[in-house]
């Protein structure tokens, strides 16, 4: 079995008075790809964010291949986050730029900041690594077009490929299919499922789709109120499961 290469345990998580997440744990292995299941304001996002340090869990441990991320010194946790990116919904790209300059950011952590002001100084090495990340996600001939030209499916494989760029060995996905057409959607899902069987990453993703995840995710995890109400293979995932998830959602808005 593949070793874990994100490992969280005990995740809480609170705004206020209002509790988030409880007592959240899971593992995502390299050649993995799981997704997360849930109603709205189940804590799906949350959980990515404070695995991310976009949020500032409560109490919990975060582990990237084994390294507790609050017991490293600074330098050491800087590389640690940069082996895990993150995919958002609203994809944070460049519109006027190429998807090769896009891609070319990600790889800003490990050049020197006089290169890094400008697209036109980033390293020929750098260059050519972006152009095989997206050759890697199928876009290689559109690699000088600007990002705002593109499709919403190719602009989020874009982002993927910056993910690429960025050497990450953990990729974290939040609602990347959201705002896509069901064929687009279908094409990123088959992405991330390709990282994670092939390129032995490991990656895991915030969907509102069950029928996504249970075709392309190994494992599913489904968040109640911000507990987790299960973590099961994908094939073990029936309409008991789901309808634990949703019908709450029904209820309330009946």
């Amino acid at each position: 079995m593949d070793p874990a290469l994100l490992s969280v345990r005990g995740l809480r998580k609170s705004f206020g008075n209002r509790p988030v997440l409880n007592n959240v744990g899971f593992d995502v292995r390299a050649g993995e790809l799981v997704a997360f299941l849930g109603a709205n304001g189940s804590g799906k996002s949350t959980t990515l964010r404070c695995v991310m340090g976009i949020a500032q869990p409560d109490a919990g441990v975060v582990a990237v291949d084994g390294d507790d991320l609050a017991k490293l010194p600074w330098r050491q946790l800087q590389e640690a986050r940069r082996r895990t990116a993150m995919i958002f919904q609203k994809i944070h790209l460049v519109p006027r730029r190429t998807a090769l300059d896009n891609v070319c950011a990600g790889a800003l952590a490990r050049i020197p900041t006089g290169r890094s002001l400008s697209p036109l100084f980033f390293p020929r090495s750098i260059q050519l690594e972006a152009l095989d990340c997206l050759d890697r996600v199928g876009l290689a001939d559109r690699a000088f077009e600007r990002v705002g030209r593109l499709s919403g499916g190719q602009q989020q494989r874009v982002a993927v490929a910056r993910a690429l760029c960025q050497r990450a060995d953990v990729v974290l996905a939040d609602e990347p299919v959201s705002a896509l057409d069901p064929h687009a959607a279908d094409q990123v899902m088959a992405l991330l499922h390709h990282l994670a069987h092939v390129e032995k990453l490991a990656v895991a993703a915030v969907l509102h789709q069950p029928d996504l995840a249970l075709r392309h995710a190994d494992r599913c995890i489904g968040l109640l109120h911000g507990t987790m109400a299960f973590d099961l293979p994908s094939s073990d995932v029936g309409p008991v499961h789901l309808d634990a998830l949703y019908a709450p959602d029904r209820v309330a808005a009946a």
